[in-house]
């Protein structure tokens, strides 16, 4: 006879899938919009620079919005927070979709990113609070890792495909049914939690210290690939940056009710966490941009190409991120895991590296990828683990909000970087009298080799700050309970339990 629980279950994993459509309809768009661009350049006569607000109208709002929209998350409910994403993010994919001036579609992007920030700044809480079991959680943040990191290279195949089969308007539509249906489902699904409520004044010269912070910070990022890193316009933005980051954290630190506790970044593997999760991100989305510049530009692979190359990193994630990474963090640990993870995308940088101006395909350029889509998929859902592993209940969309915030943050911080370092490269050798192709694989080398440096940057941090230890020792630990020694059920043990 079936147990009472199972059909609790059920409902928890359909809900989860429901969460990751939500997730996944927001990063498809993120790399989706990449393929389509000379598309849109020509048909609304869009400038270079102008075109670049296309992709940065809706970066800056999305990765400025993260952080407290997560928190917002603890205070209204998740599920409210998540269901007026989808709607917003949803309507903004319409309006982008008709714009017909350059005008309309930045400002709909805008929208756009504010609504996906919305949505997905909350889903890692939920996962948190819906599955609070460490085996479980660890599948569930698996299949999350999965949806994130490899709709990248699939919304890079889908982006090809939507634009040369029908036109670039069209990547916009696709999302307002997908949308529609999400919602629909997570109302039907998601538990209702109102949340803990605001307890008195609302902390609004926080929240609107923290928005224009994280603003500032990508808007310097992105634009220090054209304006150069030690421009006076990128200087003077992050130190406008770091000033107000230092006046919110003034301000959190004497706020009677604060919008971001400071606590949470006391917790050694919480901080550590994200900081490699930003270093690790910064290699793989500077790897997707530039990777696919390199495919179609020196080797001449068209949209579709470029996704289809780009497949086997995207079913290895699959493969790794729900099947393998979550069993070995329970056994020997997420940092171990994310050790491995790192090294093992290291090396596929430094192999892509490696790939000549007239690469082919299956022997220069597929082991890589075989090696990024490994290491991706069992590094992520071991560090975002982490990320989460602290985290209250009660501030579970503060620390999804900060997980997310970090990730958003790092592959623009990584794209920025290794795209400066390309472009000064190749510019060198042109004036060396090299040939557009060579002085183009030239300049993807240097970029690939900042990516490992980044990578190999994150290792360094995993292997001194991590701490060695089983999920279900952390989790036993975190709750004064013991655990089996032999870690096979991964559940306190009753009796000694009862002798503590």
């Amino acid at each position: 006879m079936p147990s009472v629980a199972s059909p609790v279950r059920d409902v928890r994993w359909l809900a989860l899938s429901v969460l990751c459509a939500g997730m996944l309809m927001v990063v498809l768009d993120q790399t989706i919009v990449n393929v389509a661009l000379p598309s849109i350049q020509s048909d609304l006569g869009f400038s270079e620079a102008g075109l670049a607000w296309v992709v940065n109208g809706y970066l800056i709002a999305f990765a400025g919005l993260l952080l407290l929209a997560g928190r917002l998350g603890d205070f209204v409910g998740h599920k409210t927070v998540f269901l007026t994403g989808v709607a917003v993010f949803s309507v903004a994919s319409l309006l982008c979709g008709l714009a017909e001036s350059r005008s309309a579609l930045v400002a709909a992007r805008f929208v756009q990113g504010l609504g996906g920030a919305t949505a997905s700044s909350v889903i890692l809480g939920v996962i948190a609070t819906m599955f609070p079991e460490p085996r479980d959680q660890a599948r569930a943040i698996g299949v999350y890792s999965f949806v994130a990191s490899a709709g990248a290279s699939v919304g890079l195949l889908l982006g090809g495909v939507i634009t040369q089969a029908i036109n670039w308007h069209w990547i916009f539509f696709v999302n307002v049914p997908i949308g529609a249906v999400t919602a629909l489902l997570a109302w039907r699904l998601l538990d209702d939690n109102r949340g803990t409520g605001f307890h008195g004044s609302a902390d609004m010269l926080g929240a609107l210290l923290i928005v224009l912070t994280l603003m500032l910070a990508v808007y310097a990022i992105i634009g220090a690939s054209d304006h150069g890193w030690i421009s006076i316009r990128t200087v003077a933005l992050a130190a406008s940056a770091g000033s107000l980051l230092a006046a919110f954290v003034v301000r959190e630190s004497r706020a009677r009710q604060p919008l971001v506790p400071l606590q949470i970044f006391r917790t050694g593997d919480t901080s550590a966490a994200n900081l490699i999760q930003a270093l690790m991100v910064a290699g793989m989305f500077g790897m997707f941009f530039l990777g696919a510049l390199y495919l179609q530009r020196v080797l001449a692979y068209s949209a579709v190409d470029v996704g289809l190359a780009f497949l086997p990193v995207a079913l290895l994630i699959g493969i790794f991120s729900l099947r393998v990474s979550a069993p070995l963090a329970m056994r020997y640990g997420p940092r171990a895991v994310v050790v491995v993870g790192l090294s093992v995308i290291g090396v596929g940088l430094l192999l892509l590296e490696q790939a000549p101006v007239r690469a082919e395909y299956w022997r220069d350029i597929l082991p890589a990828m075989l090696l990024l889509g490994t290491g991706a998929g069992l590094g992520l859902p071991a560090v975002v683990t982490l990320a989460m592993s602290a985290a209250d209940p009660r501030e579970a969309g503060l620390a999804s909000g900060l997980a997310n915030t970090t990730l958003q943050v790092g592959g623009a911080l990584g794209l920025a970087l290794m795209t400066t370092h390309s472009s000064d490269r190749s510019q060198a050798l042109l004036r060396r009298a090299a040939d557009a192709d060579s002085a183009l694989t030239g300049g993807y080398h240097l970029a690939l080799l900042t990516g490992a440096g980044l990578i190999a940057t994150a290792l360094v941090i995993a292997l001194a700050l991590l701490r060695a230890e089983p999920v279900v020792a952390a989790d036993a630990r975190r709750h004064g309970r013991s655990i089996r020694s032999d870690n096979k059920v991964g559940r306190a043990s009753a009796p000694e339990a009862q002798k503590e």
